[in-house]
């Protein structure tokens, strides 16, 4: 069994050796076949590689021909775009030159778009001076454009010349606030027909906070295109001849305007030959006219010159300042011609007034004319604002020293309140409507201090120069009594005015307390002066005989010592005395009712209890005798009547009470 099992084995591993040699020849013969057609292949590659090349050979001149077609219809089509690009500019220049031969006035619009057209052609051959044409090309329309360009000065100054009118004085007041619109009308006038203009105080202090509204002065339609129109002038350089036509046109129009409204161009020769109350009038105009020109006309001016050359900035300014020049010179030299004029007392308030519009303006006239051509306007004003200052400074220090030294013969032979001291309490009054002015004045001038302080002290030395010279007046009376009457009556009027005004609060209540007690000195002065001798006739000194009794009896009767002829002399000297006071003392005054009732009383307090005890002692002595009527010839009664009459200022004439 096991030769069997081994038998069988070794077939198989014959039969499988077998099976791996025809395998092996077989793989054998695929490859020969493989790398035969392998060289075959390679073969046929290699002469199709022989055959392109030699193909590629033949293409070479073909191809080259063909690239250099294409190249030239390349040019050819560069060659037909830049032609048609310039027989499009051709196209754009004849086009843009009919229409500019038109003329602007027909279509403005499309002449300026012709003109910026021919801008943009001379822009264009500029750039491609290649073209064999082009310098004669350019020569035509540069000087299209140059004809194009001056008709256009031409349109544009038509425009602004049928648009540019005054303004009437009554369109001006509309634009004004309320509060300063004439007061029955626009256009009031006074008697020389030109625009009369209230000027007070009060209106002046709310002009800073009002509105005021500036005119139209060129339709607002018409401003764009008179912008278009000055853009296009500007851009051809043409800038002088804009600003002349444009100042020649506006200039005699805002000139007029003014005139329209009243200002006048007055020299200083004519200023010094006014009248103060035509001069005075004219000021006060000047004030309203500055306002008006500043706030309403000058404003309306920028607004306009704004828009016409928006984006041109220095050529704004020079043509505002050459617009304006001529008229702000008008306004200023007239109040360079007061600043300047010979100073009195009376002018120092108008020079405030003048003053005080001026620093109101201030900020306008810094934000208008502004820039370099404008310099000279904007410091001709703030000049005038500094010499108004000065003169104003100057003038007070004239006025204290002329109130100190005023040697006037004016008499007052009543002893009444002086006219120098009513003028120069009115004065002071007045200026303290002018605080917050004199403050702003001092502190222009005085470098730093307290204001209020520095009017005080001004005020102080004014009121003591008065008093100075109410001295000096006072020594003109012969009448000791009357000296002090005077002074009573001047100083007293000083305190109630201090008093009754805004004063007080600066000059304290201790210059009050103190010169009322100088008034109450006064009034005694005079009461010792005037009344003394007459009080010396009752009394009872001197009645009684040398050596005797001084005593007289109760029931009146010839008393020892006392002489009844003594008696009767002293009544008929008291009688004598009294009606020489009264006929003297009822033609003095004392104005003020309270002071007056006051000194007559402190007058009848000594007088009448001194004559009721010597009446009651003497009186019978004379009534037992004869003519008793002729020695006491009034009562206490009568006498107090008579002391009413007193410091009536009655004159000579009058009849008596």
């Amino acid at each position: 069994m096991s030769i069997s099992r081994n038998s069988g084995g070794v077939g198989g591993v014959v039969g499988g050796v077998d099976m791996l040699s025809e395998r092996a020849r077989m793989m054998r013969d695929s490859l020969q076949k493989s790398q035969s057609i392998t060289d075959n292949v390679v073969n046929i590659l290699g002469s199709f590689d022989h055959r392109l090349s030699a193909l590629e050979t033949a293409m070479r001149p073909t191809q080259i021909r063909t690239h250099a077609i294409r190249t030239a219809h390349g040019n050819i089509d560069k060659a037909l775009k830049a032609a048609e690009v310039i027989l499009s500019q051709f196209d754009i220049s004849r086009q843009a030159e009919i229409k500019i031969l038109k003329g602007p006035h027909e279509d403005l619009e499309s002449y300026l778009q012709a003109i910026d057209q021919l801008r943009d052609n001379i822009r264009f051959f500029s750039n491609n001076k290649s073209f064999k044409s082009s310098d004669g090309v350019l020569n035509h329309a540069n000087s299209l454009l140059t004809k194009a360009i001056s008709k256009l000065e031409e349109e544009f100054k038509q425009l602004l010349l049928s648009y540019s009118k005054p303004i009437e004085p009554d369109r001006l007041f509309e634009c004004l606030p309320n509060s300063m619109r004439p007061p029955s009308s626009p256009g009031h006038q006074d008697s020389s027909g030109k625009s009369h203009l209230s000027n007070s105080n009060a209106e002046q202090n709310g002009a800073e906070n009002a509105v005021f509204t500036p005119p139209t002065l060129i339709p607002p339609r018409i401003l764009p295109l008179l912008h278009d129109l000055a853009q296009q002038m500007v851009q051809a350089g043409h800038q002088q001849q804009f600003v002349k036509i444009y100042r020649d046109t506006r200039s005699p129009v805002l000139e007029e305007s003014l005139r329209n409204l009243g200002v006048e161009k007055l020299s200083k020769d004519d200023v010094q030959k006014m009248q103060w109350e035509v001069l005075e009038a004219k000021i006060g105009n000047w004030i309203h006219f500055m306002r008006i020109a500043v706030k309403l006309l000058f404003a309306g001016e920028r607004k306009v010159c704004d828009q016409i050359l928006e984006g041109f900035d220095s050529l704004n300014d020079q043509c505002f300042a050459e617009v304006t020049t001529a008229s702000v010179a008008v306004l200023l030299s007239f109040g360079d011609a007061i600043a300047k004029s010979k100073r009195s007392p009376e002018k120092l308030f108008v020079l405030l007034d003048m003053y005080e519009i001026m620093r109101e303006l201030h900020s306008e006239i810094e934000s208008l004319f502004i820039g370099k051509a404008c310099n000279e306007i904007r410091e001709s004003a703030f000049g005038l604002t500094k010499q108004l200052a000065q003169t104003a400074q100057e003038t007070f220090g004239d006025f204290e020293e002329a109130v100190e030294k005023d040697a006037t013969k004016t008499a007052v032979s009543d002893g009444t309140v002086h006219p120098l001291t009513s003028y120069v309490i009115n004065y002071v009054k007045f200026l303290f409507d002018y605080q917050s002015t004199l403050k702003q004045l001092f502190q222009e001038f005085e470098n730093g201090g307290d204001s209020n302080s520095q009017l005080a002290a001004v005020t102080m030395r004014i009121m003591q120069a008065l008093q100075t010279n109410l001295d000096g007046k006072s020594k003109q009376y012969k009448d000791s009594a009357l000296t002090h009457l005077f002074l009573m009556n001047n100083i007293h009027y000083m305190v109630r005015s201090v008093r009754r005004s805004e004063a007080k609060d600066l000059l304290g209540d201790d210059w009050v307390q103190r010169h009322r007690r100088v008034v109450q000195q006064h009034a005694n002065q005079y009461k010792r002066i005037a009344w003394a001798k007459i009080l010396q006739c009752l009394s009872i000194q001197g009645l009684t005989s040398s050596g005797g009794s001084s005593s007289s009896g109760v029931d009146g009767q010839n008393s020892s010592g006392v002489s009844r002829s003594t008696v009767k002399e002293r009544f008929k000297m008291f009688n004598a005395q009294f009606e020489e006071l009264h006929q003297r003392q009822s033609q003095w005054a004392v104005p003020d009712t309270e002071l007056r009732e006051s000194l007559r009383l402190a007058v009848a307090e000594v007088l009448l209890p001194a004559y009721r005890s010597f009446i009651k002692r003497f009186g019978p002595l004379v009534e037992s005798g004869k003519n008793a009527q002729k020695y006491i010839r009034y009562s206490a009664e009568d006498l107090d009547r008579m002391l009413g009459e007193f410091f009536e200022g009655k004159t000579f004439n009058e009849p008596k009470r």
